[in-house]
């Protein structure tokens, strides 16, 4: 027959190195946080999507099919505002468009933390 203890009649003797709560915790004592750039090389290759979003706007289908060639579509974001940059749809910074080469690029002005208790 087990023992019922309140919390406040546990003490640290009675807490055995096979309890599952220290388990937890020394899996994470133990979870290697790379430290360098060197470290993270094994994921160097692997591809990632990364999107950079100007602006959205939303209308009807209706409005969608009436649109011709050089329409004018107009976005929720004002000239010089800073565009969201997505990498594998995740919001990770904002930044300016930029002309490269007669090219667009981006530089990043903002990087967004994330929330990883969601």
């Amino acid at each position: 027959m087990s023992e019922n203890l309140d919390l406040d009649e546990m003490n640290d003797s009675q807490m055995t190195e096979n309890d599952p709560v220290l388990k937890k915790e020394s899996m994470i004592d133990n979870f290697d946080i790379p430290s360098s750039a060197a470290d993270l090389e094994p994921v160097y290759d692997i591809p990632v999507k990364v999107s950079a979003i100007l602006g959205k706007a939303h209308m009807t289908v209706s409005q969608l099919l009436k649109l011709n060639k050089g329409a004018i579509i107009e976005l929720d974001k004002k000239v010089g505002e800073a565009i969201d940059i997505y990498v594998n749809n995740n919001l990770v910074a904002r930044g300016e468009v930029v002309v490269v080469d007669d090219k667009l690029g981006i530089t990043m002005t903002e990087v967004v933390k994330s929330n990883l208790n969601k």
